[in-house]
């Protein structure tokens, strides 16, 4: 079953998120105290658990929101999902995945930390389409 295990927010981009445990998701904006919301196609970006263990078996102590994702997933292939694929997130939010991986044209503070990045290949991007709160533990649904 997948589900939220981060919920991380940061007020400049470029650097680690905060895992906050929950927030209000707004369509059309996404997090309001992130420095990522806005009304463009990255309001909420995504990473899987998984694919942050995949560095920390490399020796890097990382925790949710340490590659700037807003959502930290589990039990969820991301990077497989195409793009237009829709995501009922918890009790109402509803995502549209909207971009695969990133391209990274500067070395952020993560990079600079950690000495790579995966939010470039493993990360996925949304546009919220209905609003609501989402916390850790909430179930994610393809539909």
């Amino acid at each position: 079953m997948a589900k939220i295990v981060g919920v991380c927010i940061s007020d400049r981009k470029g650097i680690p998120k905060k895992n906050v445990g929950s927030a209000y998701l707004e369509a059309g904006l996404g997090i309001k105290e992130d420095a990522h919301s806005g009304p463009w196609h990255r309001q909420i970006s995504l990473l899987a658990n998984e694919a942050i263990d995949t560095m920390r078996q490399k020796g890097y102590e990382l925790v949710e929101g340490s590659f700037a994702e807003n959502l930290t997933t589990e039990g969820i292939d991301l990077k497989n999902l195409p793009i237009g694929t829709e995501l009922k997130v918890g009790a109402s939010v509803r995502l549209k995945i909207t971009q695969i991986g990133k391209e990274c044209h500067t070395k952020c503070a993560i990079f600079r930390k950690v000495g790579e990045c995966i939010m470039p290949l493993e990360g996925i991007f949304a546009e919220v389409l209905e609003s609501g709160t989402v916390k850790v533990g909430d179930i994610i649904e393809v539909t």
